[in-house]
This record gives structure tokens, sequence and C-alpha cells, in this order.
């Protein structure tokens, strides 16, 4: 079985998107901020999880604070991207096998979730643009 938190905060750390694949289960949905309906499956879950790492993940990133239960965390977030103060929460929730099977995130203030949907639609249309994931 694997662990969950553990595979994600290494991910996370060394921004190494790697074992992403085999921490996600095939029918994971992708719950976006600026995106209207779920996102189902492991392919278009990779695609924003990589688009978003592109966006996030500068030095600022960190995580602040933490709840978790069984099978399923709460994992709460601070960046500044563009002078703005970006505050959200990655909500995880895992199968028996340990692999995501739901990913939302949550984000606030208003101007942070406006700039995040400009960035992220750019990566992801770039990525359309190339037919594959980001890098």
């Amino acid at each position: 079985m694997i662990n969950t938190l553990a595979v994600w905060h290494e991910i996370v750390a060394q921004r190494d998107m790697r074992q992403l694949a085999d921490l996600l289960a095939d029918d994971v949905v992708f719950y976006s901020p600026v995106v209207h309906t779920p996102q189902t499956g492991k392919m278009l879950t990779s695609m924003y999880l990589h688009a978003a790492f592109k966006v996030f993940f500068n030095p600022s990133f960190h995580y602040v604070r933490e709840t978790t239960s069984e099978r399923d965390a709460v994992l709460e977030f601070m960046v500044e991207m563009d002078g703005i103060q970006v505050n959200g929460v990655d909500m995880l929730k895992w199968n028996e096998d340990g692999q995501i099977i739901e990913f939302k995130v949550m984000l606030r203030p208003l101007k942070a979730v406006n700039l995040i949907h400009q960035k992220m639609a750019a990566m992801l249309q770039a990525a359309a643009n190339t037919s594959k994931a980001p890098d």
C-alpha cells in the first residue's frame, strides 16, 4: 500500500512529478477551483496537476496546516504570485491501496482565483496545443 501523504509531500518537496502516475487511481476525479465540471481520469487529473505545479510552485509555496483521517486529508497552503497572497487547500481522498481517488483544490481571495484562472488557462492551452501533459 502506498503511503499517500508521504509520497505527495515528496513530490511537492522535490518538485518531481515522476511518482504521480502511481499515486493517482485510474478513475481519480479532479475538482479545479476555476473549472466548472469535475475532471475524471488519470490523464486529465495528471494534466491539471502538471499545469498546477508550473503555476503554483515557486519558492514561496508552502503548506501551513494539515488535517488528516484514515483515507483523506486537507492540506492548507500559502504562495505569493505576482504580489498576491494566495491561500488555498488541497483536499485529497484515497482508496485502500493509497491511490488518490479525489483531488479538490479551493482558493481565496477572489483576486487570487482570478490570477490562477488566467495562469492555468494559459498553461492548459499550451498543453492542448502540444497534445500532451505539460512537463
